[in-house]
């Protein structure tokens, strides 16, 4: 699925700072004033927390039922790359108009919206009269999807404002716990042969209802306020180390992408598990992946983060190789979670660094590099599903093992992160 990892940074490429001591989000939103500040910031934290493990809802429905999908419309390996693509370019397009939708309607208002349109898209699945309508509304469906997850991590900036404190790891972190806990779901219900249309129109009701009951929680908010004229949100070309981050990030999501949409296939497709049991192997991949995660910061706080990227991508290599190597279903389900776990920390850790890169702002930085790396999301499991026409899809998914080796290759190209304090003097002792 588009994981939502297509945008999980996005509000952050949108932040600007119209002065040194005034924050501003561009075309997004600010909070108005909290009267009573710290009750609502907590309420309106849960309420992210719960909007973001939705997220992770709605994409492991989709994951764990696009065989059914497949079978369901009688599609090859290039049809049903098509109706990726078109899922992954609604997305992608998104993009252009998100900061306006959310800047006119509010954050609020915006992820209530969209979480309507995104839930009646995944319950529509598998009703559609025709390829040509089903291929429509996964354009639909990558839109509002693309929206929604701008506009919780535009609340996910907000709260951090508000509260003072750091909360878009674990934020992020609950949008693999929503991933785990739905591919468990469906693997149950495949079980209890509750048909995929009924799974995917009741998944979609369910988190439609309670993204409209929940989202009444989040920050209250205002009109935009416009940027400075002083100083203006670019784009800057990604060119030198720049440009070497984003294909970084091209070939990380590229890799995560391929796993979210090929990884229930693969199992069922070519190792032969039931469809119940396959879904477990999504639901390892983003366990892993939600649990590294959580951890993620207090590891990047202690070792270097050009180590710590050699490491993940070298992970994710030989934990997917060993995958396509053996033919084990279940020693697949656990590759999948050192998969997983390696790939967690790839996306933050590059997104800091091009933070870090000199010559421009933080912004344009981001934006740059957020540019290649969300055409991963499009490229990688389409050009899986076109290897797969013409070999097999376990010989398309070695992609995956070059994408994570590439990164493990070229980690020292990443400019580290320097602790502060640490040219003044040695770090202590443990």
């Amino acid at each position: 699925m588009i994981p939502i990892q297509i945008l999980m940074l996005s509000a952050q490429k949108n932040k600007c700072y119209a002065t040194k001591d005034k924050p501003d989000f561009g075309d997004s939103v600010i909070p108005q004033k909290i009267h009573d500040r710290p009750r609502q910031v907590r309420q309106a934290t849960w309420a992210t927390r719960t909007l973001f493990a939705a997220l992770g809802v709605v994409s492991a429905a989709w994951g764990v039922h696009i065989p059914s999908v497949k079978a369901h419309y009688g599609l090859g390996e290039a049809a049903l790359s098509l109706v990726l693509v078109a899922a992954a370019s609604g997305a992608v397009l998104a993009l252009f108009f998100a900061g306006r939708v959310i800047g006119r309607l509010g954050a609020r208002n915006a992820a209530a919206l969209c979480a309507l349109v995104m839930a009646f898209s995944l319950g529509m699945a598998l009703h559609w009269p025709s390829f040509g309508l089903l291929l429509l509304s996964m354009v639909l469906f990558g839109s509002s999807l693309s929206v929604y997850d701008v506009a919780i991590n535009t609340e996910g900036a907000a709260l951090e404002i508000a509260g003072q404190r750091a909360i878009m790891g674990g934020l992020h972190g609950m949008f693999s716990v929503g991933g785990m806990a739905g591919a468990a779901l469906a693997s149950g219900l495949l079980r209890a042969q509750v048909s995929a249309a009924w799974q995917l129109a009741g998944v979609g009701l369910c988190v439609g209802l309670w993204v409209l009951v929940v989202s009444r929680w989040m920050l209250p908010t205002a009109p935009p306020v416009q940027a400075s004229s002083q100083q203006p949100v670019h784009f800057a070309w990604p060119r030198g180390v720049l440009l070497v981050i984003g294909l970084l990030i091209f070939a990380g999501m590229s890799a995560e992408g391929a796993m979210y949409d090929w990884c229930v296939l693969y199992l069922q497709q070519e190792l032969h598990m039931p469809q119940d049991q396959a879904a477990l192997g999504y639901a390892a991949f983003s366990g892993a992946m939600a649990a590294m995660r959580f951890a993620a910061d207090g590891l990047r706080a202690r070792w270097p983060e050009q180590l710590l990227l050699r490491a993940s991508g070298a992970t994710a290599a030989i934990a997917m190789a060993l995958v396509l190597l053996s033919g084990s279903p279940w020693g697949s389900v656990a590759g999948y979670a050192l998969v997983g776990a390696g790939l967690a920390m790839v996306v933050p850790i590059l997104y800091g660094a091009a933070s870090r890169v000199p010559g421009t702002t933080s912004a344009a930085a981001i934006a740059a590099v957020s540019s290649i790396g969300y055409c991963g999301f499009m490229v990688g499991p389409p050009l899986i599903g076109a290897i797969a026409q013409h070999l097999s899809l376990t010989a398309a998914l070695g992609v995956v093992v070059l994408a994570a080796g590439t990164l493990a290759s070229f980690a020292h190209r990443v400019p580290d992160k320097i602790p502060q304090g640490a040219r003044r003097q040695p770090l202590a002792p443990a």
